[in-house]
């Protein structure tokens, strides 16, 4: 009974007994995670913006409603090309020496999973209207507007970006509705999320409980395997062009009805969504969602026949062959 009454070795045995179990527990197993696990060959480090993007993230408290995880179930392939492994993390360091905010995992999707938003979204045009407003990009978002990462002037001064905004959002509004340094940091930030391939010779782990794929489609009398067009325009187009092909006046071009979608000039057609298109001033610049996604003539073609048929557009569709003659053609190019 001696020991229990003696107050120095009762809380001394247990602060030892409590730190004991916390370095065989915890600190042990944590030295050799890290001895096992590093950053895929080719995982590129923040930049310096990047960097105080995800303080602004941070602040901001966006790990709330977004996760950084792609879980090894077929609902989670929209967010990733692969499963997440510890090497996708193993390179992420300490906020600072008060502050170990390493990795942003996140534990609900109130909004939709990042990890792979610089590749989806590659944008810097529509993530800055998304900041600004998101309901002018998504027309029932609920996610808060962050205007004060924004300023209005009167010119837009040398360096500076303006966000081309809609009619609709710009009530009240008399100037020129240009990004801060904070709001520039944050887009940095989300466009470096980006898996990182495995190295070659590696196949990413399979996706548990799988759908079956739609995959049979019509091209010029034969029947050819493609993927499900409306399902890329979704990851790929429906951010900037609406999900009804409408696009966003005075920001992104309608779809329907569009002369380009509706036109014989598939070179030029094809041209734009691997190598983007600067439409302004009339329109926000797109980017070369194409080659930013890796697209292959396969999800092109299924892409351009989803438009060419879709919301009232009835024209011909095209076949994987004439899309593939194109691309390569581009490809070639881009290396000279």
């Amino acid at each position: 009974m001696e020991f229990f009454d003696n107050h120095k070795k009762l809380f001394g045995t247990a602060l030892g007994l409590f730190v004991g179990l916390t370095i065989v527990v915890a600190i042990i197993p944590a030295i050799e995670n890290q001895k096992n696990n590093a950053p895929l060959p080719n995982a590129m480090p923040l930049s310096a913006e990047a960097f105080a993007g995800k303080q602004i993230f941070i602040a901001n408290g966006c790990v709330a409603c977004h996760t950084q995880q792609v879980r090894n179930v077929e609902m989670d392939k929209v967010w990733g090309s692969r499963p997440g492994i510890a090497a996708d993390y193993a390179g992420i360091t300490r906020t600072d020496f008060w502050r170990n905010t390493a990795t942003l995992m996140g534990t609900e999707r109130t909004g939709p999973d990042l990890t792979n938003i610089g590749t989806r979204q590659p944008s810097s045009a529509w993530n800055l209207l998304h900041l600004y407003q998101p309901r002018a990009v998504v027309d029932k978002s609920i996610m808060p507007a962050y205007p004060w990462l924004f300023e209005i002037k009167n010119e837009v001064g040398k360096g500076e970006v303006e966000v081309i905004v809609p009619d609709a959002f710009r009530k009240g509004i008399n100037g020129k509705i240009v990004a801060k340094k904070e709001a520039l940091n944050l887009v940095a930030y989300l466009q470096s999320l980006k898996q990182t391939p495995l190295p070659d010779g590696k196949m990413p782990m399979d996706f548990l409980y799988k759908k079956e794929e739609k995959a049979i489609t019509k091209t010029g009398g034969s029947i050819a395997k493609l993927p499900d067009g409306q399902q890329l325009y979704t990851q790929n187009c429906a951010g900037c062009h609406q999900p009804n092909g409408e696009g966003l006046k005075g920001a992104f071009p309608p779809l329907k009805g569009s002369p380009i979608v509706l036109g014989n000039d598939l070179e030029f057609y094809v041209n734009i969504i691997m190598r983007g298109y600067d439409a302004r001033p009339e329109y926000a610049v797109m980017n070369a969602v194409g080659m930013d996604n890796n697209l292959t003539p396969e999800e092109v073609t299924a892409i351009i026949n989803h438009e060419k048929t879709s919301w009232g557009n009835n024209a011909e569709k095209v076949s994987v062959e004439e899309v593939k003659k194109i691309i390569d053609f581009i490809k070639q190019t881009a290396k000279k």
